[in-house]
Formats: C-alpha cells, sequence, structure tokens
C-alpha cells in the first residue's frame, strides 16, 4: 500500500525528492522543460507544507564525474519557476552537500548535482544509498521514468527513509496505466507503433487477455506482414521474430481480438525527406515501406472513434521526415479528439505528436519511456515497490 503524500507531515523536515529531471540539453540549455514542469506541484506543496525541498536526478548517462552532464541549467530553470533561489550542490554527496542541506530553512530547496556522477547510483550500492539519506527525514519519488530501475536513489535509499511517498506525477502515472490494466472501460483498443516487435512482445501479450482489438503500425507491422506470407519488399523485417509474431497473432485472434495490420503503405525508395513516394496494397520488391496508407488511417480511426479506452505506444511511420508522418499525425488527431480515456507512452510516441495544436487533449501522456512499457507488460516495477509499506 502506497502512502498519500498529502498524509505525511512535512513541516521542518527535509525532504529527498527523486526527481526525473534527465531532459534534453542544446548548448548548454534546456530544449523540452517537460519533465521538470511534471514535478512542480510535488515541490510546489512540499515548499508551501513548510518542508524543505532536496531535489535529485540523474541528466544523461555519464559514468563519471563529466560537467557536460552539469544539473546546473536545471537548478537556474527551477529557479524561475519557483521564483526562488534554487542552489546547486557542488555533488549529491559528501560533507559540502550534507552542510548546504543542513542549513536549508522550511520552504527552500536545493538542487543536488547530477547522481550518475557515481557509478554507485546505478549499482543501488548500499553506503552510497545511505549517505544519500543522510540529513532527510522524508523520502519522494516523483521520478515514474526512473520506477522501473532498482538504483540507489529509487530503491536504496528507502531502507534508511522509513517516512515515503510518491509525489504526485507518480501517483497520477500509476492511477492512469494501472486503468489500462485493471477493469478498463470497453471497446478497449491497443495502437502499437515503433520500430521493433521485439520492444513490444510483453506487452502483446500482457494486453491480449485486456484488449478488444490491437491496431499494428510502424516497422514492425512487417515482421508480422511477413509471418502472414505478405510481400514486404525492403522493408525493415526482424528476420528471427518473424515466427514468434505469427504465434502471438494466434494467441490474439483465439482470444477473439483483432488484430489489424495496415492494408496500404506509403513506400519509397530510401526514408528521406526528398524521397518519391506511392500508394501501394503489395509492397514492390525494391521499394520499402515507411508509413501507413490512407485505407489504413481510415480503418485505424473508426476504430478509434468507437473505443473507450486506447492505449497508444509507438508511432506508425517515419514520422521524423515529412512525407511519412501524415499516418501517425492522423491518427493521433483522431485519438486527441475522441471521447475514449487516451493513454500515450513516452519516447517517439509523445516525440511525434509534440507541438500539435491538439497535444493537450491527450488524457494521459506518460512520462516514462521504458517504465510505462514495463508497467504495461504488468512487471512489477521496484521504484514503485520500494515506497510501499
Amino acid at each position: 500500500m502506497l502512502t498519500d503524500l498529502r498524509s505525511l507531515n512535512l513541516r521542518g523536515k527535509k525532504v529527498l525528492v527523486r526527481c526525473d529531471f534527465n531532459v534534453p540539453l542544446e548548448g548548454g540549455a534546456i530544449a523540452d522543460p517537460g519533465r521538470i514542469d511534471a514535478s512542480l506541484e510535488t515541490i510546489r506543496y512540499i515548499l508551501g507544507q513548510g518542508g524543505a525541498a532536496v531535489l535529485c536526478s540523474h541528466l544523461g548517462r555519464p559514468k563519471e564525474r563529466d560537467l557536460k552532464y552539469t544539473l546546473k541549467p536545471v537548478a537556474e530553470y527551477l529557479s524561475a519557476k519557483l521564483g526562488m533561489k534554487v542552489p546547486l550542490a557542488p555533488d549529491c554527496i559528501g560533507d559540502h552537500t550534507g552542510r548546504m542541506v543542513g542549513v536549508l530553512a522550511p520552504g527552500q530547496a536545493l538542487m543536488l548535482e547530477n547522481l550518475r556522477f557515481h557509478p554507485e547510483e546505478e549499482a543501488n550500492d548500499p553506503d552510497f544509498a545511505h549517505e544519500l539519506a543522510r540529513g532527510k527525514d522524508v523520502y519522494v519519488n516523483d521520478a515514474f521514468g526512473t520506477a522501473h530501475r532498482a538504483h540507489a536513489s529509487t530503491v536504496g535509499v528507502t531502507r534508511y527513509l522509513s517516512e515515503r511517498a510518491p509525489g504526485f506525477l507518480m501517483m497520477r502515472e500509476i492511477e492512469a496505466l494501472g486503468t489500462l490494466l485493471q477493469n478498463p472501460e470497453h471497446p478497449y483498443v491497443a495502437i502499437l507503433g515503433g520500430a521493433k516487435v521485439s520492444d513490444k512482445i510483453g506487452v502483446i501479450r500482457n494486453l491480449t487477455a485486456r484488449v478488444d482489438a490491437f491496431l499494428i503500425g510502424g516497422a514492425m507491422a512487417y515482421t508480422f506482414l511477413r509471418a502472414l506470407g505478405e510481400p514486404t519488399g525492403r522493408s525493415r523485417v526482424e528476420e528471427d521474430k518473424v515466427e514468434l509474431a505469427a504465434e502471438l497473432m494466434q494467441a490474439a485472434r483465439a482470444k477473439g481480438v483483432a488484430f489489424e495490420l495496415p492494408v496500404d503503405h506509403v513506400v519509397a525508395a530510401a526514408p528521406s525527406a526528398d524521397s518519391v513516394t506511392e500508394v501501394v496494397t503489395r509492397i514492390p520488391d525494391d521499394k520499402m515501406a515507411l508509413d501507413i496508407g490512407p485505407e489504413t488511417i481510415k480503418r485505424f480511426i473508426a476504430k478509434i472513434q468507437t473505443a473507450k479506452t486506447v492505449v497508444w505506444n509507438g508511432p506508425l511511420g517515419l514520422f521524423e521526415e515529412a512525407p511519412f508522418a501524415r499516418g501517425t499525425m492522423a491518427v493521433g488527431e483522431a485519438l486527441a479528439n475522441a471521447a475514449a480515456k487516451s493513454v500515450l507512452g513516452r519516447g517517439d510516441t509523445a516525440a511525434a505528436v509534440a507541438g500539435q495544436p491538439w497535444a493537450s487533449k491527450f488524457w494521459h501522456i506518460s512520462t516514462g519511456g521504458g517504465a510505462s512499457l514495463e508497467f504495461l507488460e504488468g512487471i512489477e516495477l521496484p521504484g514503485i515497490k520500494a515506497l510501499e509499506r
């Protein structure tokens, strides 16, 4: 059972908050602050309750201290958003950082330096976790995007901080994704795309017992089509997963679950913006399919419009290039405007719709890529398990 953050007395306490501030940087500036903004509600609540917020996160994948991955831009962004100075500690552990934590007053915040400057973080080293917890009274995990990793800052610290709770972002993720697994409203549709069948095996298996239909697009669709004996030309196919693809389709249909594959395709000789494209129902040997065609779009939208619950993970074509973005955008817009509860995975799916005027209409866009996939696979996430009483 998880503790409600609102039930904790935070006044006068130092609260270690695990955030997911792994944001993209361009020239040292934050390119997309979405992940930071997503945790502001939790941070403001802690400060408003008279707690002192000690914020920690990783950024990138450094193997040692590398100031290319400093969290200084994040501390500066937080200072502007919170209307108060949020200093950056020189490290996430150590005596200097400990003194900075010690003098924090109620309502103040401190940003710790990148957790992954220490390899002990990913190793879930107990001594590192103990040092990270030192001087704090409460632990709050608001980093759903790292909940599938048993690291020192997501699991190890809970051995030393008995008062702990999920943040508001974490709870929204658990509740929204939980809706997809526990008593979802029907008709229930899963839209799956992206490059690889291998990335979605667990999701397909776990959702087969729950959904009414799978709508399959992206490059992964061509592994399934190959399994049906359809021509795939030079399209990307995972040859070692063709047999598995046939088994997944057979298992779905045995349960009465529709398994919709593209019936037409946008093909080209190469995946580039200046390629000459055409729409075909049979992929030529010298072409590759790079997007779903107009008839497939129409069929997918018809399914969406009758659904009450929809989960979407993975783009339906090579959306990064304009000639192959139509399928993803048309289905995305239809889903955003549909009456269904719509839940989108992070990563390429969220990136594909980012900036579209209808992107804010989805019921929930997850902040976790790998974490949301593992959740949908039915895997117990260690970062959530560690928060239980």
